[in-house]
C-alpha cells in the first residue's frame, strides 16, 4: 500500500470513528486540488454507503480505510502520525506527491491540464510575479483560467493568454478547443506592470 498509516496514528483515528457511534464507519483519504500548488490531503468519515466504486480499500483490523481511486498517485509514499502532546496531540498526514502533476494518458482532462500549467506555463509566468491557474472546464472543452499575481491587471495579459497559455495548452491537450479568462483586470493593485 502506498500510504503509511502508523500504529499511534491508527489507534487516534480508531478512538474517533467509536466516538461516531455508527457501525462499519472507516475513513476515506483524498486530495483535493491534487497535483496542483493547493492540493490538500484529507482525510474524513466514510459511513457505510459513502464508499466510492473506485476506492482502494485497506483493512486494519479495528477499521477500514477508503484512499479515493483519483487520489491514489498523487498519494504515493504519504505517512500519517499521530504524536501525543501536553494539548492531546496532533494526527500529521505528509502527502510529498500531492501537489506533484503525474498524467498518463488515461488521466482526467483537469490533471493533464493542471500538468501543463505546473510544468510548461507557470514558471514562465512566475518570472513576471504572475501565475495561472485552472478554475474550471467547460462542457465545449473550453479550460476557463484564472490568472494571478502580477498577471492581473497587467496589460499584455491578453497577449500572454492567447500567444503563450492558449496556444500551449491546445498544442499538448489535443481536447481542449481554447480558454477563457475569468480574471478582473481592471484590479491593478497588485500588478506588476502598471
Amino acid at each position: 500500500m502506498m500510504v503509511t498509516i502508523t500504529e499511534s496514528a491508527q489507534g487516534y483515528l480508531k478512538e474517533l470513528l467509536d466516538k461516531q457511534d455508527a457501525d462499519g464507519i472507516g475513513i476515506r483519504m483524498f486530495v483535493s486540488k491534487p497535483g496542483t500548488a493547493q492540493a490538500e490531503t484529507c482525510i474524513a468519515y466514510c459511513r457505510p454507503g459513502e464508499e466510492q466504486e473506485d476506492d482502494e480499500i485497506v483493512d486494519y483490523g479495528s477499521f477500514k480505510a477508503y484512499f479515493e481511486g483519483r487520489s491514489i498517485p498523487f498519494l504515493e509514499d504519504a505517512k500519517v502520525d499521530y504524536s501525543a502532546d501536553q494539548m492531546g496531540g496532533q494526527l500529521t498526514i505528509r502527502a510529498p506527491n500531492s501537489k506533484m502533476p503525474q498524467v498518463t494518458d488515461d488521466s482526467p482532462l483537469e490533471d493533464k491540464v493542471n500538468y501543463v500549467l505546473y510544468n510548461d506555463i507557470n514558471p514562465g509566468l512566475a518570472a513576471h510575479g504572475g501565475l495561472v491557474e485552472l478554475m474550471e472546464i467547460t462542457d465545449d472543452s473550453y479550460l476557463v483560467l484564472k490568472f494571478g499575481g502580477g498577471c492581473q491587471g497587467c496589460s499584455a495579459v491578453d497577449l500572454t493568454l492567447k500567444e503563450g497559455v492558449e496556444k500551449t495548452l491546445v498544442e499538448k491537450i489535443p481536447e481542449v478547443k481554447g480558454v477563457r479568462d475569468v480574471t478582473d483586470h481592471s484590479d491593478t493593485s497588485n500588478a506588476y506592470y502598471n
